[in-house]
């Protein structure tokens, strides 16, 4: 069975728990650790859900904020839906090639 895994970042959430309100309070701490990125870059890794994060960029952030991988990224996991087709719901074809289809016959209005 297929599993569908999702994530949540919540950075701005951590955030928020240490009083911090705006991205750009990040730059100059990151910047302190080895990070060097722009004012928008930050904004959109607070704002946003990053699909890739640097494993460098995600320990600076433990760092600042004092917490774990975990507390920043929540993971979920659940089982994917088995999609019906439409041929689920048809009835298996007759074998043997005895049953073949009939034209239709169109009769004329009365």
């Amino acid at each position: 069975m297929k599993r569908k895994v999702g994530y949540e970042w919540r950075l701005r959430a951590v955030m928020a728990q240490h009083k911090m309100f705006t991205a750009t309070e990040l730059v100059p701490l990151l910047h302190e650790r080895g990070i060097d990125l722009s004012a928008s870059q930050v904004h959109r890794l607070v704002s946003g859900t990053p699909e890739r994060l640097s494993l460098q960029v995600l320990a600076a952030f433990c760092d600042i904020l004092g917490c774990t991988p975990a507390e920043l990224i929540t993971t979920s996991a659940q089982n994917a839906g088995v999609r019906k087709t439409a041929t689920d719901d048809l009835p298996a074809p007759p074998t043997g090639g005895r049953f073949r289809p009939r034209p239709a016959r169109i009769l004329p209005d009365e």
